[in-house]
């Protein structure tokens, strides 16, 4: 017969965000630097932030939406903004002015699913996405 089949899909927990954050206030301090560190779930709703002292006020806004936009597009928030600037698209095509296209928001894909986003803002975006992954590696630690 037609049974129905249930499927397991992973949840990211507020645990887990918060180890994020931690690892990630803690490699920023190590290098003596600060900025502002969002972490969304799977539908780019927050689930932890953390301002450090010092971090411009305007990166906080900045990274909850890099982290909405990676959880949302499920790639991280530095493609969108290169399709927008590539393929001449306006942000407000995809109707929500929450996207971003800046660089250091990035997706947290557990068994092939995008669980969350993790992002930085306050630094280059290079050095964002780079504590961003630092993030990721720490919430995604006990998951095996």
């Amino acid at each position: 017969g037609g049974g129905l089949t249930v499927q397991t899909i992973p949840l990211l927990l507020g645990s887990d965000a918060m180890r994020a954050v931690v690892s990630i206030r803690d490699a920023l301090l190590a290098h003596g630097q600060t900025a502002v560190i969002a972490v969304a779930d799977a539908h780019g709703e927050l689930l932890a932030f953390l301002r450090m002292d010092g971090a411009p006020l305007e990166s906080g806004v900045i990274a909850i939406n890099k982290a909405f936009t990676a959880a949302r597009v499920r790639g991280p928030s530095r493609s969108l903004g290169d399709n927008f600037r590539t393929k001449g698209y306006d942000a407000a095509w995809y109707g929500d002015a929450r996207y971003q296209g800046f660089g250091g928001g990035m997706p947290m894909v557990l068994d092939g699913r995008t669980v969350g986003a993790v992002a930085v803002s306050g630094l280059s975006q290079d050095e964002d996405e780079e504590m961003a992954a630092i993030g990721i590696a720490a919430a995604l630690a006990d998951h095996g």
